[in-house]
C-alpha cells in the first residue's frame, strides 16, 4: 500500500513530462516553420532590393541625365569662350 502512494506521484510526473515533451516538440516545429517562411520573405525582399538597385543605377546614368538636361532644361555643353573667372 505504501508503494502505491509512491507510484501515483511518479506516474503523474511521467505523464506531465511526456506532455511537456510533446508540447515543446510541437512548439519547436511551429517556430521552425515560421523561420522558414521568414527566410523565404527575406529572400524575396533581397531579390526585389537588387532589382530596385539595378533600376536606380539605370535611371541615374550620366548619359540619361545629360539627355534629360538637354531636352527638358535646354542645357548645352559649356563653351569655354563664354566663361568669365572673377577674382576676389
Amino acid at each position: 500500500m505504501k508503494s502505491l502512494w509512491l507510484l501515483i506521484p511518479l506516474i503523474i510526473a511521467v505523464i506531465a513530462s511526456a506532455v511537456s515533451v510533446v508540447y515543446s516538440t510541437h512548439y519547436s516545429r511551429k517556430l521552425f516553420v515560421e523561420l522558414t517562411e521568414l527566410k523565404q520573405v527575406r529572400d524575396k525582399l533581397n531579390v526585389e532590393w537588387g532589382q530596385l538597385q539595378l533600376e536606380q543605377s539605370t535611371w541615374a546614368t550620366h548619359g540619361r541625365i545629360e539627355s534629360l538636361a538637354r531636352k527638358k532644361l535646354d542645357m548645352k555643353p559649356l563653351d569655354y569662350k563664354q566663361v568669365i573667372i572673377l577674382k576676389p
